[in-house]
């Protein structure tokens, strides 16, 4: 079979965005060139550090690239891959040079090439991102693995959004919790909780693929007992009450249903709110507060934020 890169150049802000029109256009995943890589600091504690080759990312924004199937749609389908990218500034989201290009590649070179981007890396004081066909020893006893094939899932789990989400997770997560994931995407966020030892875990997406891929990679990691994964917009039709929510998604999106969040949150439970860029950051600290939230901590890593907040 034969296969379409679409590469397309922009910014840090709208990696997630845009990740999400390609995930939601067919692709199974993304790869992501951005420059930062080459030259940030990686603590000690977390990260595999590996070389990366500069001829492979941009001098400037970064290059997010995905494959989709040669067919006789194709055509339809980068055009509404570009004008959902350019729908983005009616969102105040700075999508940059906005350059997109077409190549086409084989199988076999598709299959693969995307693999050299993605290793073990661990993300936390005690979690470990590992791709499925890489063999890793745990470091620590009590180190927890979440194996992920990119293949199929979408996205890496390595992101800054998520590593902050898990950070969060094993800060506030108590064993026996019943957690709601809004957006669960690959799973990684539910598979984290469980493995932290939540109790119950309700994991909600609207994209029928994703919610595929997250039971995938849930089965693959032994937590299928505890995850329950469903296609479900946000929290609409949701009842009774659980300990906590963890959401990695748009701050326009967060805002939307933080009323929601607080009806079926227990008081001093937890929203766990990630994918949030700075300049959003007031928008959704101040949507919480109003909801009944009270915000306990916030997480940078880059140019992102997360925010741990409680139900007062």
């Amino acid at each position: 079979m034969k296969w379409s890169e679409i590469s397309i150049h922009t910014t840090n802000e709208a990696i997630e965005p845009i990740s999400n029109i390609l995930h939601e256009a067919g692709a199974s995943g993304v790869v992501i060139e951005d420059p930062f890589d080459l030259t940030k600091e990686r603590e000690d504690q977390f990260g595999e550090i590996y070389q990366l080759d500069p001829k492979d990312y941009p001098v400037e924004g970064v290059i997010i690239k995905a494959y989709l199937p040669v067919n006789s749609f194709l055509g339809e389908t980068v055009d509404g891959i570009k004008e959902a990218i350019n729908g983005l500034i009616l969102h105040n989201i700075d999508i940059g040079l906005n350059k997109v290009s077409i190549s086409e590649v084989n199988e076999e070179e598709w299959a693969t090439a995307w693999k050299k981007y993605y290793h073990p890396v661990k993300i936390s004081e005690r979690f470990t991102i590992v791709p499925t066909w890489e063999e890793y020893t745990p470091v620590n006893s009590d180190e927890l693995i979440i194996e992920l094939d990119p293949g199929m899932a979408f996205g890496t789990g390595t992101h800054p959004t998520t590593v902050m989400c898990i950070q969060a997770l094993e800060r506030t997560v108590q064993r026996g919790d019943q957690i709601i994931d809004v957006g669960t995407g690959s799973g990684v966020l539910s598979i984290a909780a469980a493995m932290l030892g939540a109790s119950e875990i309700s994991a909600f997406d609207l994209d029928q693929v994703a919610v595929t891929t997250a039971k995938m990679n849930i089965k693959l990691n032994k937590v299928q007992n505890t995850v329950n994964v469903s296609q479900k917009n946000l929290l609409d039709g949701v009842e009774g009450m659980v300990d906590g929510i963890v959401a990695n998604i748009l701050a326009e999106v967060i805002v939307r249903f933080t009323d929601d969040a607080a009806r079926i949150v227990k008081k001093g439970g937890y929203f766990i709110a990630s994918g949030i860029i700075q300049q959003k950051k007031q928008d959704v600290k101040d949507a919480l507060n109003k909801s009944g939230f009270e915000i306990q901590e916030t997480l940078l890593m880059e140019d992102w934020v997360a925010l741990i907040a409680r139900r007062v």
